[in-house]
């Protein structure tokens, strides 16, 4: 059975990859694109009030398979995950990104000074073209192929990768909770860990069933939880953490409903009345 999460194929229309794999009345080509929003929400269906199961950001490359009625139709190429995307936040693929936003956000600027009344804002791990740079009162800026300018400090070029994924998830503390989210504006449990592990360079699955079954090596640990160490990722049923020591650990969380520190214990005493223990242990 193929996941439709990660393969492109309605009744309809398939993606031609899928020819001889699924049934489709149609199979076509997908057309590379590019995301050009900030931010785009990624459906289920081709209606708002269809449920969001993860975003893109700007920069991010895709296939799309069918534009209609103002919906994209498309796949992500960094991770998979197929949906439905406002077809304005779809660009074409011009320059190639040289930079990457390495921090939770930043701000946008029409010209090098933070003086100017932003344009937008990106979340980190979106990508972007830098073509220059300027200083304007001590303050060094990127210029964008656009014509506009973001705090040079804030991004990294994208082969550079950060060495630490936790310290990445750790830059994110008290970012608000959001079912689905997957940016520095707001993120859900494995939209945290897929974010932190792109920033140095490791791409992961987006949801947190996908990444429980595939995620680096499963560890064997004992009742008291004992031997587990930073950078573990434990799973519960629909959630997961990552362990920031032996002890403790960062996740995104419904309950606060913020990205927040917790302590090991504490939160599968607490999980536990509704979800059950963790049902497995992986170190990436």
């Amino acid at each position: 059975m193929h996941d439709k999460r990660l393969n492109a194929f309605r009744p309809d229309l398939a993606d031609a990859r899928l020819r001889g794999k699924v049934e489709a009345e149609r199979f076509v080509t997908g057309r590379a694109a590019r995301m050009v929003a900030p931010v785009a929400d990624l459906r289920t269906a081709p209606e708002t009030r269809s449920g969001m199961d993860t975003q893109l950001i700007a920069g991010d490359d895709v296939q799309v398979f069918e534009e209609k009625d103002g919906w994209a139709w498309l796949q992500a190429e960094r991770d998979g995950y197929v949906g439905y995307a406002d077809a304005s936040a779809v660009g074409e693929r011009k320059s190639d990104a040289t930079h990457i936003v390495s921090v939770p956000r930043t701000f946008v600027y029409p010209a090098p000074d933070l003086k100017f009344p932003r344009v937008y804002a990106l979340s980190m791990g979106s990508r972007v073209c830098v073509v220059g740079q300027a200083e304007t009162r001590g303050t060094s800026y990127a210029v964008l192929d656009s014509g506009e300018a973001v705090i040079a400090s804030h991004l990294l070029p994208t082969e550079s990768h950060a060495a630490d994924y936790v310290s990445v998830a750790e830059t994110l503390i008290h970012t608000p909770y959001l079912w689905g989210g997957a940016t520095g504006f707001g993120i859900d449990c494995s939209g945290l860990v897929q974010l932190a592990l792109r920033m140095t360079g490791v791409s992961v699955l987006r949801d947190t069933d996908m990444q429980a079954g595939s995620i680096g090596t499963l560890l064997d640990v004992p009742a008291d939880f004992s031997g587990l160490r930073r950078g573990d990722l434990v799973f519960w049923k629909g959630h997961v953490a990552i362990m920031t020591d032996p002890s403790n650990m960062i996740h995104a969380s419904g309950h606060t409903m913020l990205v927040s520190l917790e302590s090991l214990r504490d939160a599968i005493a607490r999980i536990g009345h509704l979800y059950g223990m963790p049902v497995a242990f992986r170190r990436p």
